[in-house]
């Protein structure tokens, strides 16, 4: 992660939750993975989500309200 974004843990669950949505759907990933690491984690879409968290490279972001 980095250092400018920090995020909640409500908003980092929100985010892997909706990227292993769309990963179990047919995304395309967005990290490089063999087909050994695949089956390392068992194909499974979330932890595929957090290894993507943990790249940077999550196409998702997390819009925060104003505080006056």
């Amino acid at each position: 992660m980095s250092d400018v974004a920090k995020y909640t843990k409500y908003e980092k669950a929100r985010m892997i939750g909706s990227r292993a949505l769309q990963i179990s759907m047919g995304a395309p990933f967005l990290v490089k993975l063999d087909q050994a690491e695949l089956a390392k984690i068992n194909f499974d879409p979330i932890e595929i989500a957090i290894l993507e968290f943990d790249e940077g490279v999550l196409p998702i972001t997390v819009k925060r309200p104003v505080r006056v």
